[in-house]
């Protein structure tokens, strides 16, 4: 029996076949399932960004549990016209390595079109194993002389050229592509995010610390952008989860997080955020590289408590003000009006 791929051509509804028409097609692998909002934040944001600054392309989401299948039908249809990408959000290297065994499977596939692994950063552990996984992506990423690879931090763009031969270009993460939004909600209260995996530094005394000086003044929860139910997320029901998430973030007072997207969801939300590090740095670099200027945000190495009260004091009172990152994706938009240019002037 044949397995039925779930492609999203439009977000209500999944489609079991791929459109037959004479639209150019923008094929995006990697959509994901599992409930990192932050993720699922990405993906959403992705389909905006394409639909509104490319209209002329049908955008088709191909979930992260169909790569295989959705490889195998995209080959039958895709035209010279079309692009293919890999979804952001996450990271290139060993450390999550199913996703990256699917990175490598689409970019050594589609080596004849526009291939894009969006926004992301990278790490690779300087470990045999790896180095080894590391040699594996560097195989199938060379095979695709058409493949670019979004960089989401100064970081991660050098990391990658070091590591790649394809072309590399810094752009923001895709969340913050989307309009920032004026909340009317009453705001009450400190929120933790804070993460449970392997990417985790922040020790529970230190969080026990940060509980001590600021139960003092604000009622106290913890939560994280991982969501527990449901177990499953598509397309069609991220929206109103996503909603749901940055209503959370914009009901407090001031947010406490690891998160890189808990940072993202504060900017967007004009919430207070002090952010800390996870184990290799991309919230850190993600931040000085596009976010410093942002008065009610802030990235924090320190453990001494009465310099972190300082740090408090500065975003809890700081004002709310415009910012503008659009500019920052110019190089994104160039590298796909270029390719539709070239492809629609060959005979």
């Amino acid at each position: 029996m044949i397995k039925m791929a779930d492609f999203f051509i439009e977000t209500k509804k999944a489609s079991s076949q791929l459109p037959q028409n004479d639209r150019p097609k923008m094929f995006m692998f990697g959509v994901p399932s599992y409930t990192n909002m932050g993720d699922q934040a990405v993906s959403l944001a992705s389909r905006i960004f394409f639909e509104k600054e490319f209209p002329d392309y049908q955008y088709i989401e191909i979930m992260d549990y169909d790569n295989d299948v959705g490889i195998k039908a995209v080959k039958k249809v895709i035209t010279k016209q079309d692009i293919v990408g890999y979804v952001g959000g996450g990271n290139m290297g060993n450390l999550y390595i199913d996703i990256e065994k699917d990175r490598r499977a689409v970019f050594s596939t589609f080596t004849d079109n526009l291939t894009i692994s969006f926004p992301q950063s990278i790490h690779f552990e300087k470990t045999a194993y790896g180095e080894d996984e590391k040699k594996l992506s560097q195989e199938a990423y060379n095979k695709n002389h058409n493949l670019v690879l979004l960089a989401r931090d100064a970081q991660s763009y050098r990391r990658m050229q070091k590591t790649f031969k394809n072309k590399v270009v810094l752009t923001p993460d895709m969340v913050l592509y989307l309009t920032p939004r004026i909340s009317d909600v009453k705001r009450s209260g400190a929120l933790f995010v804070l993460r449970h995996d392997g990417e985790k530094i922040l020790d529970e005394s230190f969080i026990e610390s940060l509980k001590t000086i600021l139960e003092k003044h604000y009622s106290l929860a913890r939560t994280d952008t991982v969501l527990e139910t449901p177990t499953k997320i598509t397309p069609k029901t991220r929206g109103k989860l996503l909603e749901e998430q940055l209503k959370k973030i914009a009901s407090k007072e001031l947010i406490i997080s690891d998160r890189f997207h808990a940072m993202v969801f504060s900017v967007l939300t004009q919430t207070p955020c002090l952010l800390f590090g996870n184990s290799y740095g991309k919230g850190k670099h993600a931040y000085f590289d596009w976010l410093e200027n942002i008065s009610w945000i802030k990235y924090s190495d320190e453990r001494d408590i009465t310099r972190i009260k300082m740090e408090l004091d500065s975003i809890t009172g700081a004002q709310v003000h415009n910012y503008d990152l659009h500019p920052n994706f110019r190089p994104l938009k160039r590298i796909i009006k270029s390719y539709i240019s070239e492809r629609t002037t060959v005979k």
